[in-house]
């Protein structure tokens, strides 16, 4: 359970009187169980109609202690399930009308078992070519540009890992700071050789004949990719000597 600060004046200027939340102090109550949240990750949501935040007159987006419950909700279905946006949106909004709707069995599940009947179907964790500009709100243009410096690759089945979304968003919001998607292939590369690191640590546990072991190795593999994530991000403000909120 997200444990959200009530306002008062032992948080500062981040709340609000009325107990309403800067999207700094959104992050940091984010960031206990969503270790790799992010501020463009949290804004994407919105846009993509998830939550819908209070705005002062001068355009801050002000969250509730229900903005932030209802983005836990929507990260925790992406991280458990693997669901993706279109999904967690009709199911937020069959509860939202008092309809006691099971979560939909869709995709893998985050304890390495397959979902009901989803072994046949498209799962959820993929996302074609047209759910992914549109959830981007990209172009075909600068799709196939980003697929040419390898920062979004398509599946061997022409679909698209569901994180595709996450690094479409963000290419395009570096995009604006006029970041072209030529500059990112050093990131890229930097992302290959950690995930060849993690692949390296992780691969004599996958090869065991063990079905635990070889789901140990699942688990071990994503903690290596969250203390990489950490790491990266550390050095990067070290080097840039900035903090982020």
């Amino acid at each position: 359970m997200l444990r959200t600060p009530s306002g008062g004046a032992g948080h500062g200027t981040a709340a609000t009187d009325s107990g309403l939340m800067s999207i700094g102090t959104v992050l940091n109550v984010l960031r206990d169980e969503f270790p790799e949240v992010t501020i463009s990750k949290i804004r994407f949501l919105e846009s993509e109609g998830l939550i819908e935040p209070q705005r002062t007159p001068s355009g801050y987006r002000k969250f509730s202690a229900h903005d932030v419950e209802r983005l836990g909700h929507v990260l925790r279905m992406q991280r458990d399930h693997y669901l993706p946006l279109k999904v967690i949106r009709e199911h937020l909004e069959d509860m939202e009308r008092g309809e006691a709707v099971p979560l939909p069995a869709l995709g893998r599940q985050r304890d390495g078992g397959a979902a009901p009947e989803a072994a046949e179907g498209p799962t959820a964790a993929r996302i074609g070519r047209a759910e992914l500009l549109a959830a981007a709100g990209v172009e075909e243009e600068e799709l196939r540009e980003w697929e040419s410096y390898g920062l979004v690759t398509p599946l061997e089945d022409g679909a698209y890992d569901a994180e595709a979304v996450t690094v479409a968003s963000l290419v395009a919001e570096l995009g604006r700071f006029g970041i072209e998607p030529r500059h990112l292939r050093v990131m890229k590369a930097a992302a290959d050789r950690e995930a060849g690191l993690v692949d390296q640590v992780v691969a004599p546990l996958r090869r065991h004949r063990n079905p635990q072991t070889r789901a140990h190795a699942e688990a071990r593999a994503k903690e290596l990719a969250g203390l990489t994530v950490k790491l990266h991000a550390a050095l990067v403000q070290i080097a840039l000597g900035v903090r982020l909120p």
